[in-house]
């Protein structure tokens, strides 16, 4: 290989994909789980999560308020941002953990918050995340013999919810255990997934 064929080597790999990928600090997920509340709280337990926000996706209202979302019209789900560290966790592990944190058969929302704004979601970012989603939706179906009422959506702006929903399992502990106790979320997850 003559020197100039050498000195264009990294990048001809560079541009044909064969040097390896740089692994960004941060990446996102976006999931719908019904009350953005027991999202947070559920995504923020797991290893390599960053932060996650309550707030509204999939919606035709720019900066939606609470107060829309849940009288309706809106068009938005109550949602979890995940920022996470793709070097301590993978989109994969965030999928099992969406989907063991909801009922995925329920049409209607979940356990006891029902309506269009408690519908369940994935909001995939990007081509990877969809095939991701798709495969883990078709595999739950597969494992139980029926149809998954959760969507795959694709990227949509999200909207963060006002600071008082924010961190509201954390600042509120009492009563958000009240809320998930008497929502039954902890006996219709033992249920689905025992």
């Amino acid at each position: 290989m003559t020197r100039a064929a050498l000195a264009l080597l990294p990048g001809l790999l560079l541009l044909g994909g064969y040097a390896p990928a740089e692994t960004p600090a941060r990446a996102e997920a976006i999931f719908a789980m019904g009350c953005f509340w027991s999202a947070e709280a559920a995504m923020e337990k797991q290893p390599g999560v960053i932060e996650a926000v309550s707030g509204f996706a999939g919606g035709n209202v720019k900066n939606p308020t609470y107060r829309q979302v849940v009288q309706g019209g809106t068009g938005h789900l109550e949602a979890v941002r995940v920022v996470y560290d793709p070097s301590k966790t993978t989109y994969a592990k965030l999928l099992t953990a969406f989907w063991h944190n909801i009922d995925p058969f329920d049409p209607d929302g979940q356990f006891c918050d029902k309506g269009a704004s408690y519908h369940t979601a994935v909001f995939a970012l990007n081509e990877a995340q969809a095939a991701m989603a798709e495969t883990t939706r078709a595999q739950i179906e597969a494992q139980f013999g029926k149809p998954v009422a959760t969507a795959i959506r694709g990227s949509t702006p999200f909207y963060p919810a006002e600071g008082y929903h924010q961190d509201f399992a954390k600042r509120n502990a009492l009563r958000y255990r009240a809320y998930r106790s008497g929502c039954g979320q902890d006996r219709r997850l033992k249920a689905v997934w025992g």
